[in-house]
């Protein structure tokens, strides 16, 4: 499939600027141009561009089957795609369709594995207070295969969020969540991302709209 609301492929920046906080914008932006992916006879991705600024919030909008999970495999370098150029910074945060977390550790030590390091003791105490805007305080501790389907979501999206990262991508982050803790995630999205750009698939127009997203339709 291909987007129907493409945008420009080059970066909003002039090649011959110096400044260096500029430049900083630029390494941390998210820009694909030109993007084609096929599996044999079927198109997935055609001539796809777009761009993800620094500051931005987009949202991949489509049925499934559209191509959005082929898209975020390409971006995390999982997969190649047949032709076209991508650029994302180096260090990405990332939600998957599935959890991926290390089930024997606690949601403390999954979050810590993939922060910069520190200070063990103070960093821990920095995750629990965050963790606990959108876990049970009491789940904290404990091996995240005990967890609720529920939890273990809203634990991908706070792990990502909380990761010594520069861009982040989101694949379904709301998916299984109800109502309430979505809102709990949208909440700890708004407050964690720190200007980071974020790509994020949805099924669901509200969800672009609490995000106060540019959403771009697959």
């Amino acid at each position: 499939m291909s987007v129907k609301q493409l945008l420009p492929g080059q970066l909003p920046f002039s090649e011959g600027s110096a400044d260096s906080e500029n430049a900083s914008q630029r390494e941390n932006c998210i820009s694909v141009s030109g993007l084609f992916k096929s599996y044999g006879e079927l198109s997935v991705l055609s001539d796809l561009s777009f761009f993800v600024e620094v500051g931005e919030i987009c949202c991949l909008m489509g049925p499934s089957g559209s191509g959005k999970t082929t898209l975020f495999r390409i971006l995390m370098g999982l997969e190649e795609a047949d032709s076209g150029r991508i650029s994302v910074p180096a260090r990405l945060g990332a939600v998957f369709q599935e959890n991926r977390l290390i089930e024997h550790l606690s949601p403390i030590e999954n979050v810590r594995l993939v922060m910069a390091p520190g200070p063990k003791a103070e960093q821990k105490k920095q995750i629990a207070s965050a963790l606990c805007e959108i876990l049970p305080a009491e789940c904290l501790g404990r091996p995240a295969h005990t967890l609720s389907g529920g939890m273990k979501r809203r634990l991908a999206a706070a792990r990502a969020l909380l990761s010594d990262c520069d861009a982040l991508i989101m694949d379904e982050p709301f998916s299984g969540l109800d109502g309430d803790t979505k809102h709990q995630v949208i909440r700890f999205i708004e407050k964690y991302r720190n200007s980071r750009p974020l790509l994020l698939s949805t099924h669901t127009p509200e969800d672009a709209a609490l995000l106060h997203a540019r959403v771009l339709s697959f």
